[in-house]
């Protein structure tokens, strides 16, 4: 079988998936999935107000907001005693939406 050259891996496009890769590593996870599906229609929210929507504890939730914005995906602004978090690159939930519809054979 020939392979197809017309595709090459240079250090650009190595950057690039890097980066996708970089992405998908950050959002993998059940809750984070949740924080961006939540962010995507409601402008900012509190660490209260994810936990209450998503039934999850505000120590776990916390951490994956912490997470998530130190590597750029959210957004963080006080507001008196609270913290509210928004989406910071709202594209990544385009990703999401796609892989959502997805007609993969992929049983879990």
């Amino acid at each position: 079988m020939e392979v197809n050259s017309s595709y090459k891996i240079d250090e650009v496009e190595a950057k690039r998936l890097q980066k996708v890769a970089f992405i998908l590593k950050t959002v993998a996870h059940p809750t984070r999935l949740g924080i961006i599906k939540l962010l995507e229609v409601n402008k900012h929210l509190s660490v209260t107000q994810i936990c209450n929507e998503l039934s999850t504890e505000q120590s776990l939730t916390s951490h994956h907001l912490q997470n998530m914005h130190l590597k750029g995906i959210l957004s963080v602004e006080r507001q008196g005693r609270s913290r509210m978090y928004s989406l910071k690159e709202r594209d990544v939930s385009l990703i999401i939406d796609c892989l959502d519809n997805c007609q993969c054979n992929i049983q879990f």
